[in-house]
């Protein structure tokens, strides 16, 4: 385990745009975007994601996610991101935990994102949280190898959870 690295977390801002393109590019094999796409989740779509800092000023963590317009009351996450220096620590869980809490005023009552069969670390994550917020879940093929990405891909599986049952503090 590595040592502890004091961060703080915060909703994103534009110009963390390109510092999560970097992110995202150390974070392999997470797909990567392009500088203009994390600028819109940096900024259209910060109130749906979340940003550690590390004391330095480094972006050590991001969670990006929507809302899907016919399901309001649903965070989609799309994609986490934690720094190397960084794992170990939960910030992760932390960040997902705290991105939840603060939509849950808004009514997001559930959350869905979507895992490969084989990415057990992902698949853990979200497990445990949707333990602490005391949501069942299920899962389904979202997108399919053959029917979706032409056989280049693996399933994406969708993990919907809700509704969140306990209030958690990360």
């Amino acid at each position: 385990m590595t040592d502890a690295t004091a961060y703080s977390l915060r909703t994103p801002q534009a110009t963390d745009g390109y510092a999560l393109s970097q992110l995202v590019e150390r974070c392999k094999p997470l797909d990567t975007n392009s500088v203009y796409c994390n600028l819109l989740q940096c900024s259209d779509f910060a109130d749906t994601a979340i940003a550690a800092v590390a004391e330095d000023g480094d972006l050590v963590g991001f969670i990006s996610g929507y809302r899907p317009p016919a399901r309001p009351e649903t965070l989609f996450v799309w994609q986490v991101a934690v720094d190397s220096r960084m794992r170990g620590q939960g910030l992760a869980l932390k960040m997902l935990l705290a991105l939840v809490e603060r939509l849950r005023a808004d009514g997001v009552t559930h959350m869905e994102t979507t895992i490969t069969p084989d990415n057990e670390a992902s698949q853990a994550l979200f497990k445990k949280a949707f333990r602490q917020l005391g949501a069942d879940y299920s899962t389904k093929v979202k997108f399919a190898r053959d029917t979706h990405f032409n056989g280049l891909h693996d399933d994406e599986v969708v993990y919907r959870a809700g509704p969140f049952s306990q209030t958690v503090t990360a």
